[in-house]
């Protein structure tokens, strides 16, 4: 590929994040921008410097000029438009949670690889240069025997929760909850360093008429337990710690991997190979290295662990009585 030519579909928030690195990055461009409503399509073409606008999402994958589509609108609407967009021929980058079914997720894969398309999830950390550096030193602490993560960030919304409100991040009937959007960074890197656990339970804290707004995703494997707390009803401390027989990691947050501290008998060491503090920076950088390189090989890998982790986090859920439309 010589160029990425994207189409965006959505206008919240994170948008801004990745069109913010769009903007510094080569070989990237933003073309046309989709939104419902006109007047958020306007806004956003103007600010970052699109040529198109649409309100017809169908016009949108009939654009020739946009080879790649950026997919970040709720969670339930993923399938659907990524689907859209795969059998349109264009690549896809959608936001996390990639899909809420694993057999959407393997559909959508098999789409992918049968048109030679480029499908990514759209969750910086196996994309980090701090993620290498970590897979690269767990030799280092000698066999696994624990993992803990937290991950608790209060969210604004959940005070429209307490005044008897039913935001979208909380409503199941949006594939809403604190799972799909905290506790999905803690599950992903356990995906993506070790696989598939022997068995994933989930014990949520739901608020009457919502999804969970907080819980402990708990992950056996052979040898070894992982137990992954995450909130959006609290405040607390982001850390990921994996301990082994012969020393332990400590990571500054689990969204992002701000630092690496290895600890053994002989030595303490931090490690940071991310001056830059914006993890979507390396995100975009990255996703726009592989395709330019057409290297199919790292993304479909990287798409394999984001089906198992769909997988993964779809069955903990429904055993937790966490049901979303379709299932």
């Amino acid at each position: 590929m010589e160029k990425v030519r994207l189409g965006t579909i959505g206008s919240g928030v994170i948008v801004h994040s990745v069109l913010n690195n769009i903007k510094s990055t080569d070989a990237i461009a933003l073309e046309a921008v989709y939104s419902r409503t006109k007047d958020k399509a306007e806004s956003l073409a103007e600010t970052y410097k699109a040529e198109r606008i649409y309100t017809d999402i169908n016009a949108l994958m009939s654009d020739e000029r946009v080879n790649t589509v950026y997919i970040a609108t709720p969670n339930l609407l993923h399938y659907e438009q990524a689907k859209l967009a795969l059998e349109a021929g264009k690549n896809v980058i959608c936001e996390k949670p990639f899909v809420t079914r694993l057999a959407h997720a393997q559909e959508l894969r098999n789409i992918a690889r049968n048109k030679g398309l480029f499908l990514f999830e759209a969750a910086p950390t196996m994309y980090l240069p701090n993620f290498r550096l970590l897979k690269e030193k767990l030799e280092s602490i000698g066999r696994i025997k624990l993992v803990m993560s937290n991950y608790s960030q209060y969210s604004s919304r959940y005070d429209a929760v307490l005044r008897g409100e039913k935001p979208n991040i909380f409503n199941p009937e949006f594939a809403g909850g604190c799972l799909m959007d905290i506790n999905f960074y803690n599950v992903l890197l356990n995906t993506a360093l070790f696989g598939q656990p022997q068995r994933a339970v989930y014990y949520p804290n739901i608020y009457p008429g919502l999804a969970d707004t907080s819980g402990v995703f708990v992950m056996s494997y052979e040898g070894f337990t992982s137990t992954n707390s995450g909130a959006k009803d609290t405040w607390g401390i982001n850390y990921f710690t994996i301990e082994g027989e012969k020393g332990y990691i400590y990571i500054d947050e689990p969204n992002g991997l701000k630092s690496v501290r290895v600890v053994t008998k002989s030595s303490d060491e931090t490690f940071n190979l991310q001056p830059n503090t914006d993890r979507w920076h390396y995100e975009i950088h990255e996703l726009t290295r592989l395709m330019l390189r057409d290297d199919y090989e790292t993304v479909n890998s990287n798409l394999d662990i984001t089906v198992e982790n769909v997988g993964i986090i779809e069955s903990a859920r429904k055993n937790a009585g966490i049901l979303f439309p379709g299932d």
